[in-house]
């Protein structure tokens, strides 16, 4: 299969609308009509069920659909990777949500940089879950980012795990109690030890308050508007007059992870990864 024949595919499966796609494609549809048909016949299966008023997807067509949105990712990051590779002084790229780093970078750059391999960093400051884009696009090396996270054609190591603490404003009913739980909060759909349930969760506040970074969050936090978990490290460095930190035991921890993409063979960002790793604190001994 040719690239070409799978964003073609790509854009068909999308709209599922011919027309739409040849538009966003820039071409007319007789042509990505005839592309299509010849995709279907090179493999010998059927792509998209169609009928005179709509376009659906088969059964084949969502696996092909999976797997070439990965192929041409891959790609769009070995052109990105190759440009990157040609800079006279190449630097590791590690992408970092403002604050998602658990105050760990700095050390972190600071052990790497006793790594015989170590390389010049440059830190990608990132928006909510930007990291795994700028690692399947070849923008980045490496990134640190809280799990759960979509691991496709990514390979991660657990760098350290920490509590989650509720983020309540100073008029909230829980606010005079020092332990709550997560069946107190009712978060629709945060259950103790889900941690996919509370991303969930998260994401929903985030796209119903139109919510950009931290500030905003904790802004409407004040405002009673909503509440929220925010992990330990992240509720240290914000105090803020009108929002309130309680311990939730049984909510899900907070566990920061470094991820590089699968196929990377650099022995920079392995000596990173190992550096990340490293800064994880060592179990307390039994008593």
């Amino acid at each position: 299969m040719e690239s070409r024949s799978l964003r073609y595919f790509v854009a068909v499966a999308e709209e599922l609308n011919f027309a739409r796609a040849a538009e966003r494609l820039g071409i007319s549809a007789p042509p990505l009509s005839r592309a299509i048909r010849k995709l279907e016949a090179d493999l010998g299966i059927t792509l998209f069920e169609r009928t005179t008023h709509s376009v659906a997807l088969t059964p084949s067509g969502a696996v092909l659909l999976s797997e070439a949105r990965i192929a041409l990712d891959a790609l769009q990051a070995a052109g990105r990777r190759a440009q990157r590779a040609a800079d006279p002084s190449p630097k590791l790229v590690l992408a970092v949500k403002a604050d998602g780093d658990a105050g760990l970078l700095e050390p972190l750059l600071a052990r790497f940089a006793a790594e015989p391999e170590a390389r010049p960093v440059t830190v990608r400051l990132s928006g909510w879950g930007e990291q795994v884009r700028l690692l399947r696009e070849g923008e980045a090396d490496a990134a640190l980012l809280y799990g759960p996270f979509d691991q496709t054609g990514l390979d991660a190591e657990v760098v350290t795990v920490e509590p989650r603490l509720a983020a309540l404003p100073v008029t909230h009913p829980l606010a005079d109690r020092d332990d709550i739980t997560l069946a107190d909060l009712a978060l629709p759909g945060v259950v103790p030890g889900d941690s996919h349930g509370l991303c969930r969760y998260l994401d929903l506040m985030m796209e119903r308050h139109s919510i950009a970074d931290l500030a905003q969050l904790l802004a409407l936090v004040e405002l009673g508007k909503l509440v929220t978990l925010l992990p330990e490290s992240v509720t240290s460095r914000y105090p803020r007059p009108g929002v309130l930190y309680r311990t939730v035991p049984d909510a899900p921890p907070a566990t920061l992870c470094i991820a590089w993409p699968q196929q990377s063979r650099s022995t920079a960002t392995a000596a990173l990864v190992r550096a990340a790793t490293s800064l994880a604190p060592e179990p307390e001994a039994a008593a």
